[in-house]
């Protein structure tokens, strides 16, 4: 068996994103399903990082939900879950804004992270 807790992965977030996870306001974090990212599981370390900078904030998991869509991710882990800050229709429009349909696609994570 192998052991995730060891395993740390490394992924850049906007400052504003950043901001909401080191505050531990924001609980799920929203990936596409890339394949470096279907294995991601309960246990692991996430080192966030704000991409040209050097903050970094680690989170660990808690679980990974995968949802065929942003909209049913919204809906399924509700939308002051995913960023306290905006409305669903609002956050809705900014991950669009960042995945387009093609990524969208892929399928989406809501992945359910804390702080250690």
């Amino acid at each position: 068996m192998t052991d995730t807790t060891a395993r740390v992965r490394e992924l850049n977030l906007y400052r504003q994103y950043f901001d909401l996870v080191a505050a531990g306001t924001k609980t799920i974090e929203v990936r596409v399903k890339y394949p470096h990212l279907a294995d991601l599981a309960a246990g692991e370390t996430i080192r966030f990082r704000i991409k040209g900078t050097d903050e970094t904030c680690e989170v660990k998991v808690v679980r990974v939900t995968e949802y065929t869509d942003f909209e049913a991710l919204l809906h399924g882990e509700g939308p002051a879950n995913v960023n306290p800050t905006a409305t669903h229709d609002q956050q809705l429009a900014n991950i669009r804004a960042i995945y387009p349909p093609e990524k969208e696609a892929l399928g989406a994570l809501a992945i359910e992270i804390s702080l250690p």
